[in-house]
Parts: structure tokens; C-alpha cells; sequence
């Protein structure tokens, strides 16, 4: 028997959204609305301080990437296979910024698709497609598509390669 439209519209809803709660912010996309996204700090013995997400998952830059700074417009450099791997964090406005965050470091840039990712210290900030979750950092330091990918300290500097 098939679903009626309004049934078989609840049902594929219903699907859409498990489907995207069970693969994370990174892999479904981070776009977010005003107010869903937090700037905030973790720590880790290995990396010292570094910036996270509401979720606490760790946040990166690319130094491909052109960074924001001196009147010259941040950029990003990652898209199709890089976006994949490392999926930019995108707003909806204006995120919520922890105390010990400065404000004068938070940006945005305008990426090709029309989409809005949040800057730090004029580096675009993205997510490893493989951290798995608060406290894993398995992108710091990593070399891939033209550039390398640090942790984002909260002065807005990269965080230094550390024990390796």
C-alpha cells in the first residue's frame, strides 16, 4: 500500500533527519543557523588550547588558504575532495563567541557555493571528516591537497606541531 503524500513526506523526513543526526555536522554539511554555532576552547596536553565547536570538536585552518588580514579578504581554497575531507564550518549568522574568545577575531568569508564560513584570525575554520567526536585532533598537522592543516590557537595563530 503506498504512503499518502503528506505520510510518505513525514516519512522521508523523518529518514533525512536520522540519517544526517547519525553522520555528524562534518559529514552532513555544517551550515547552521544564528546562534547554533559557539566558538569555544578545548585543551589537550599534546596542543595546548585550541578553538572547538559547540559539540567540542576541533576546529582547523588551511594553509592553502588566504588568510584575512592587512585589508586583503580571507579566502578559501578547499572545495570538492578537500571539502569532503575537511568540511568548512558555515553560518547563518552570527555565531555565539565563549568569553576568553576575542570578537575582533571572528569573520566570516563567502565561498563559491554562496555559503558563509566562519573565520578566526582571518583563517577560514573547517572540520576533519575523521576526528570522531569531542577532544580528537587527528587533523593537527596533517599534509593533504596542497597544504597543511593546524588546530587554530585563540590568539588566531596555527597551533605549533608539537610532539611528533
Amino acid at each position: 500500500m503506498p504512503l499518502t503524500s503528506p505520510c510518505r513526506t513525514a516519512a522521508l523526513a523523518f529518514a533525512f533527519s536520522t540519517a544526517l543526526a547519525a553522520v555528524g555536522p562534518a559529514a552532513a554539511g555544517s551550515g547552521a543557523g544564528a546562534g547554533d554555532v559557539r566558538l569555544s576552547t578545548a585543551q589537550s596536553k599534546p596542543h595546548g588550547t585550541y578553538l572547538v565547536d559547540s559539540r567540542g570538536r576541533a576546529l582547523y585552518a588551511f594553509t592553502a588558504d588566504q588568510q584575512g588580514a592587512g585589508g586583503k579578504p580571507a579566502a578559501s581554497q578547499c572545495y570538492d575532495a578537500c571539502a569532503k575531507a575537511w568540511p568548512p564550518l558555515t553560518v547563518r549568522g552570527q555565531p555565539a563567541i565563549a568569553p576568553n574568545l576575542p570578537s575582533g577575531l571572528v569573520g566570516t568569508v563567502q565561498r563559491k557555493d554562496g555559503s558563509t564560513q566562519l573565520t578566526y584570525g582571518g583563517w577560514p575554520l573547517y572540520y576533519f571528516a575523521r576526528d570522531q567526536g569531542p577532544g580528537t585532533t587527528t587533523g593537527q598537522d596533517v599534509k593533504g591537497f596542497s597544504g597543511e592543516w593546524y588546530l587554530v590557537a585563540p590568539d588566531g595563530k596555527r597551533v605549533a606541531h608539537k610532539g611528533k
